[in-house]
């Protein structure tokens, strides 16, 4: 903490505190950092005979509403609307306690269209007549997103690596129908810890965890439900066939194992193969700009420090993302973070506003050319969600 932006040390300067065990579980959630730097330093893709990861953007906001109007343990699940027919997504809405409820819309980042914005997604999906009377007379507390894996089964790394493992969504445990990951990171929490014991006091290693998780009902949960997101890179009709004959009828016993399509950040298409998206205004009663949400996420970094946001390339954002994919960037972050600006030569430029970033690693998935490195900002930097 209390390094400057141009990497000076400042007055409040503190060094970074070093941890070391014998044994580090690693339980960062979905695209955790040092996750994703141990699987491709010791290949435990490659090494899981695992495919690469899929993603999804989940949009999130909690209301308080008219106590007529709440059912506690209430849940509603959707497919589809307002997403077109190619793209896999849907929404969810729980009644929690206190007359609040959570609701969202979940959007698979491996859509093709540039154009398309999955936070003027989620505003038009509050305006649906089976939605919007919940809503009615309602408040919104908080507003928050994040990724979450959809790769499942196919995309499970082999989650030991010397020192320690990987536990939770950082290995990829969501059970997407479901959209439920929290039992199984808990459980794979569990079989890693009984692992690590058997290291302490009896002499074993770490590989057991692997095996005590391919002998678990994660495993077969995860087996049972391989087939679901994968059979809608064929569309929402064939996907619905699909998913619906493997759940309903087999069971989850079909003896083909379905792939993944492309890796996220491909599936992008040219924006020359589409047509711009216009979406309506917000009205301040449904839904809403960028700038009030974002400050209902009571997000904050401190503005003195270097940019967690990096390029690795600092001319592709001009030289191919605007031009090829209409600065896809500035649609796909929920929380405006990347938005071209005109400078002295009248040139669309980059602007990166770190400040609004609410850590939900869609720019490090989605981006076309993979040119964006989402890191660690300084401790204490980020949404301050209470409700989320």
């Amino acid at each position: 903490m209390g390094i400057s932006k141009d990497g000076s040390k400042k007055e409040t300067f503190q060094r970074g505190v070093e941890v070391k065990g014998q044994i580090t579980l690693l339980s960062e959630g979905c695209r955790g950092s040092l996750s994703e730097q141990i699987m491709k330093k010791y290949n435990l893709r490659e090494k899981g005979g695992a495919e690469h990861q899929t993603y999804a953007l989940g949009i999130k906001e909690v209301w308080e509403i008219d106590e007529e109007k709440h059912q506690p343990g209430a849940v509603l699940h959707t497919l589809g609307w307002p997403l077109d027919h190619k793209t896999y997504g849907g929404s969810f809405l729980y009644h929690m306690k206190d007359r609040q409820i959570s609701l969202g819309l979940v959007v698979a980042l491996n859509y093709q269209n540039p154009f398309m914005n999955p936070y003027e997604e989620f505003q038009k999906f509050k305006h649906h007549p089976a939605i919007k009377p919940f809503l009615e007379g309602g408040t919104v507390i908080q507003y928050g997103a994040r990724t979450l894996n959809e790769g499942g089964f196919q995309s499970v790394p082999y989650p030991v690596f010397p020192g320690g493992a990987i536990v939770g969504c950082s290995a990829g445990f969501l059970n997407v129908p479901k959209i439920k990951g929290t039992h199984t990171a808990m459980k794979s929490g569990m079989l890693a810890a009984e692992a690590a014991f058997g290291v302490f006091n009896e002499g074993l290693d770490m590989n057991t965890y692997w095996d005590a998780l391919r002998n678990s009902w994660i495993w077969e949960e995860l087996y049972k439900s391989r087939n679901y997101r994968p059979a809608f890179k064929y569309g929402l009709i064939p996907g619905l066939a699909l998913s619906g004959l493997e759940h309903y009828i087999l069971k989850g016993r079909h003896p083909i194992t379905l792939k993944h399509g492309k890796p996220d950040h491909e599936a992008t298409n040219a924006a020359e193969l589409h047509s711009p998206i216009h979406y309506p205004k917000p009205d301040g009663v449904f839904s809403f700009d960028v700038p009030t949400s974002l400050h209902r996420s009571n997000t904050n970094h401190e503005h003195d420090q270097p940019p967690h946001l990096r390029l690795r390339d600092p001319k592709i954002p001009e030289l191919t993302n605007l031009p090829v994919f209409a600065a896809p960037e500035s649609r796909y972050c929920p929380a405006r973070v990347y938005e071209y600006a005109a400078d002295e030569q009248n040139q669309l430029k980059l602007q990166i506003n770190a400040q609004n970033c609410l850590h939900c690693k869609a720019c490090d998935i989605k981006d076309p050319k993979q040119n964006i490195k989402w890191t660690v900002p300084e401790g204490g930097g980020g949404p301050g969600y209470s409700v989320m």
